[in-house]
């Protein structure tokens, strides 16, 4: 598929003509608006972790048009002109390349996502003349001349040749012969000029040449743009490494979490119930009755041995009893009552694995910095991208998201991240470490500790994020919350902020949830 940068150097090569038309740059027949972004990385970009940034093509052509002005003068007047400029040490390297003196250059990121040209549809001749000037032909002309071309189709031909009427050329004529009329036709050709069997039409063949020439207008208005399955398949929105690899890495962590062999539980010994010391019955003495008697009476005629003991019994025989106890048949049918959800949901899944993924609450407001839409940017990959970026570039709302932080020893850690906590039960609330505060007190509507923001950063980590210009919150400015401050131009910036939201809650769930898995 044709790029913009390499038609650029083709056309700057051979000379040809670059059409600029309604914010649109036209080679031939493709077409791209001006801002559309080439291949060709900047200088200082892609590097130590930071984001590639390739030069646009308007920014190219401007650089060819004023390639003889130096690089002070051609940056003011872009700046001038609203267009961005080609930085000096790029300058080099990307004059050479578009002049055609080196085939390649290192800054060409081949795997760069492209944006599909537009097909310029075709025009009428220039020579032509436009229709509103052309005089309005009657059907009777234009009939006229059919009947012109009908009746020369018709008109009689030539005795028609059959098979049998052929013979030889050198049959019926001497060698010499057929040499002389070769010659003689020749010459003929060479001093004649071809006759136009159209002549006799005269200005009605004109007419309907001209008519012709509307009715392919029309037919060229209603043409389609051309599409082949790998055009199909490009995307201006969606980039596969970016958008397709994050899916399958969320799948494989989620499969991994659900496949990985579940922990032993302790086994809890049961306590055994403390025997109480139980004096050793004194032997017998017939002048020491009253003794005897007065133990019948504490028991109030309960068969209660008050001199045993349990030297030499095991566990089971003591809790349970020498006697086995007898079933009793009842007398009327149990008709067995229903349980709550609950404890029914216990019942079928005793063994459940309880989740140590921690979660964390961010706003549901569309007006909040950080957003269901640009979350996994923000926190996973520490870069700011805003939420009306996101959804230009056709990214969806999820209900919730799962995050890998990546730890050092190239391991992942997934966090879970919500926007609307009404949802969530008593054991999830257990796992919540981190929320996002916007100001309001009506966040917190719904929430356990009677909604209290006080009572809530007590036992979760807060945070809110602004950009650097704006003016704090009162409420914010009041409670116990991590500000976050972010540039509104400056993304060099976004990972040395946004790694105190990591540091601080790390530091809040070593203290706090340490039975949670961070």
């Amino acid at each position: 598929m044709a790029d913009p940068l390499s038609l650029l150097r083709q056309y700057n090569v051979n000379k040809k003509e670059i059409i600029e038309r309604d914010n649109q740059i036209i080679f031939g027949e493709f077409s791209w608006p001006k801002n559309v972004k080439t291949n060709y990385l900047m200088w200082g970009s892609g590097k130590d972790g930071a984001p590639k940034e390739y030069y646009t093509l308007e920014c190219l052509l401007f650089l060819l048009k004023n390639v003889t002005l130096t690089h002070p003068v051609c940056v003011r007047q872009a700046a001038a002109e609203n267009i961005p400029v080609v930085r000096r040490p790029d300058r080099k390297d990307l004059l050479a390349y578009l002049n055609g003196e080196t085939a390649a250059s290192a800054s060409i990121d081949k795997s760069a996502p492209l944006e599909i040209p537009t097909q310029v549809k075709r025009a009428a001749e220039d020579t032509l003349e436009s229709v509103a000037k052309k005089p309005r032909f009657e059907e009777t002309q234009v009939q006229k001349v059919k009947e012109q071309l009908a009746a020369r189709l018709d008109a009689p031909k030539e005795a028609s040749v059959t098979v049998d009427n052929i013979k030889s050329l050198s049959e019926a004529m001497s060698v010499e012969k057929i040499a002389a009329i070769k010659a003689k036709r020749l010459a003929k050709k060479r001093t004649t000029i071809k006759g136009n069997d159209d002549i006799g039409l005269g200005s009605d063949l004109r007419v309907m040449l001209d008519f012709d020439v509307d009715v392919t207008k029309d037919i060229i208005s209603r043409e389609r743009q051309w599409r082949t399955r790998t055009t199909i398949l490009q995307s201006t929105g969606k980039i596969f490494a970016k958008n397709i690899f994050a899916i399958l890495q969320s799948i494989k962590a989620r499969e991994e979490g659900r496949h990985r062999p579940p922990q032993p539980t302790p086994i809890v010994t049961p306590r055994a119930t403390p025997i109480r010391s139980i004096p050793q019955p004194a032997m017998y003495n017939r002048y020491d009755q009253e003794r005897f008697i007065r133990q019948k009476e504490e028991t109030e005629g309960f068969k209660i041995d008050t001199l045993g003991t349990y030297h030499g019994m095991t566990l089971k025989s003591v809790t349970e009893g020498t006697q086995p106890k007898k079933v009793q048949a009842p007398s009327q049918p149990i008709i067995p009552q229903p349980r709550p959800v609950a404890e029914a949901r216990i019942a079928v899944q005793p063994n459940k694995r309880i989740s140590r993924t921690p979660i964390i609450i961010i706003p549901a407001a569309t007006t909040s910095l950080i957003t269901m839409y640009n979350a996994k940017d923000v926190l996973q990959d520490l870069r700011f991208v805003s939420t009306e970026e996101k959804k230009l570039q056709g990214a969806k709302r999820e209900n919730e998201i799962l995050l890998q932080r990546r730890k050092e020893g190239a391991f992942t850690v997934p966090y879970r991240v919500i926007d609307n906590p009404q949802k969530l039960t008593n054991a999830d609330w257990d796992r919540v470490v981190a929320v996002f505060v916007m100001g309001p007190a009506w966040q917190f509507k719904g929430w356990p500790w009677d909604g209290n923001p006080v009572e809530i950063f007590s036992k979760i980590c807060a945070f809110h994020v602004k950009y650097d210009e704006m003016k704090l919150d009162a409420n914010v400015g009041r409670w116990a919350v991590h500000v976050i401050e972010l540039s509104r131009t400056k993304r060099h910036l976004d990972r040395a902020a946004l790694m105190i939201f990591w540091e601080k809650l790390d530091k809040h769930m070593i203290k706090n949830k340490p039975h949670l898995r961070f």
